[in-house]
């Protein structure tokens, strides 16, 4: 007998929800890379941070370059902030090539996630 899940919706009342993808800049192709939920919008950026430091290391210099400004520029961290507790999105884009990464922290309320129904 086969037995089905059906993914209902779940909403955080609280946080924050972290993502990174991948795509080509021709949208043929988006790869998901990570998520996390996140209690503060500081621990939402420190998430932010750790991500672009792991895809930094990956670059070539001249690509990693930007990366680790944003990962040294604490007032454009704090500014990161201000968007968040206004309960605005906010996003890094980090382009290499034909490949761009995008990092990016929202208010978690209105975040459907996926679960499982038993």
């Amino acid at each position: 007998m086969l037995i089905t899940a059906k993914a209902l919706p779940l909403q955080l009342s609280t946080g924050f929800w972290c993502e990174a993808i991948a795509y080509t800049s021709n949208g043929l192709s988006t790869h998901w890379l990570g998520s996390a939920p996140s209690s503060t919008a500081r621990i939402a950026i420190r998430w932010l941070r750790w991500r672009a430091s792991h895809i930094s290391d990956q670059l070539d210099p001249p690509a990693a370059y930007p990366v680790r400004c944003w990962l040294a520029d604490q007032a454009e961290h704090e500014r990161a902030l201000e968007v968040l507790v206004s309960g605005d999105l906010y996003t890094l884009t980090i382009p290499d090539g034909a490949l761009r990464y995008l990092l990016s922290a929202r208010p978690a309320k209105h975040t459907p996630l996926p679960r499982r129904a038993w």
